[in-house]
């Protein structure tokens, strides 16, 4: 992207380097996850994936685009506080745009006639929990009304999207899980807000879109 980009030329750039809202090419999709930086948690490929999707919305401020992100309630028997997309698993018959609509509304208020829908970025899969989940990139009205649903979302904040497209920021760290194995993930922390896991993880492969670096 060339310097000083209008908001047009950058919501073209982006776009371009999307993959269409087309079911038919979903399966042929390469695929990033957990495994990237951990090659012992590569599964089965027998194992059968739970589709979900996520909104990475975009919202266009003075300062550039920024990045629409939720802190997962204390009351959630999962990633109970952790940063993450509005989304969740798709409904038997939805496309991963469908999902990622409903869920944004479902979770934070957020009306699909203030989303205009880009495309999709890099699908990721959870060692762990077994999800593929679709990151669907969407650009959102900076008029929007929110209303976090106090029963999923605990809060709703903005980070900028050039700061979470430098990798000087997005980088790689390392922590023990209980079963004492150690495991490698993507983190940046943004005005207190820590992001990391499956979050970062596709913010990284959008990253790799936009810019062709490598994930490992």
């Amino acid at each position: 992207m060339k310097p000083g980009a209008s908001p047009a030329e950058i919501r073209q750039w982006i776009t371009h380097h999307l993959d269409p809202l087309d079911t038919n090419i979903i399966g042929g999709m390469e695929v990033h996850g957990d495994m990237n930086l951990n090659p012992t948690q590569a599964a089965d490929e027998a194992r059968v994936w739970t589709p979900a999707a996520v909104l990475v919305g975009l919202v266009e401020r003075e300062h550039g685009f920024s990045v629409l992100l939720t802190r997962r309630s204390d009351t959630l028997r999962s990633h109970t506080g952790q940063v993450a997309f509005p989304g969740g698993r798709c409904d038997p018959g939805e496309t991963p745009w469908e999902t990622a609509l409903r869920e944004a509304e479902e979770e934070i208020g957020l009306d699909p006639a203030c989303v205009e829908l880009a495309g999709l970025s890099t699908p990721y899969r959870t060692a762990v929990t077994g999800y593929q989940i679709m990151p669907v990139v969407g650009f959102v009205s900076p008029n929007m009304m929110l209303k976090p649903n106090p029963h999923e979302v605990a809060d709703i904040f903005e980070t900028p999207f050039g700061f979470l497209m430098d990798p000087n920021n997005l980088e790689q760290q390392e922590r023990e899980t209980p079963a004492g194995e150690r495991r490698r993930f993507y983190a940046a922390t943004w005005e207190g807000q820590y992001i990391w896991g499956a979050t970062a993880g596709m913010l990284r492969a959008l990253y790799d879109r936009l810019y062709g670096a490598s994930l490992a």
